[in-house]
Parts: structure tokens; C-alpha cells; sequence
């Protein structure tokens, strides 16, 4: 069953690229599986279309320090506290202040 909503996710984003609902949903899927290299690209995407998606910018920076890429994880929560801000997001916002202070943002 999760192999089939897998399989049907990559389906809908193979025919819908710029669907970013669909393409988080994916990234998600993936980051729950473990297959985080995947996932991270494509909550790349999803902000690369809707730069104030902000939720991909909080699971993105989460898989990105899971894979242990920290720099690249801080520089992802930042453009996603732009984005917060830019949309008036305080609650993400927080989320992802308080996930910069445990990585000891510089």
C-alpha cells in the first residue's frame, strides 16, 4: 500500500512538475522513508516554483541536517525565515528559529 502511494506520487508529479501541494507530498513520503538525498531535491523544487512554501523550507533544512549537510541546512532555513516573513508566518517562522539555535546558527 505505502509502495502504490509512493508510485502514485511520482506519477502525479511526472505529470504535473510545477503542482507544488503534490510535489511536497512526495518530498514528505520520501523523507519518511529515509531516502533523504531525494527528498531534499524535491523540496528544492517545491520552493524553486512557490518560493513561500514554507513548510518545504522547514522539512528541507530537517532532512538536509539529518544527511548531516549543515551549512547548507542553516542557508535553507534562512531563505525559509525570508519566506515566513514575507508571508506573515510566524509559526513556521519560530519552528524554524528555534531549529538555527540547535545547530548554532552563526
Amino acid at each position: 500500500m505505502a509502495q502504490d502511494r509512493l508510485q502514485v506520487l511520482r506519477q502525479l508529479v511526472a505529470q504535473n512538475p510545477t503542482d507544488c501541494r503534490t510535489r511536497y507530498m512526495l518530498a514528505m513520503e520520501l523523507a519518511g522513508r529515509g531516502e533523504l538525498e531525494e527528498a531534499v531535491g524535491h523540496y528544492e523544487a517545491v520552493v524553486g516554483v512557490d518560493a513561500d512554501y514554507v513548510a518545504a523550507y522547514l522539512h528541507g533544512g530537517q532532512a538536509l541536517e539529518r544527511l548531516g549537510r549543515f551549512e547548507q541546512a542553516r542557508a535553507f532555513y534562512r531563505r525559509g525565515l525570508e519566506a515566513c516573513r514575507r508571508t506573515g508566518n510566524r509559526h513556521t517562522e519560530q519552528e524554524i528559529e528555534a531549529l538555527m539555535a540547535l545547530l548554532g546558527d552563526d
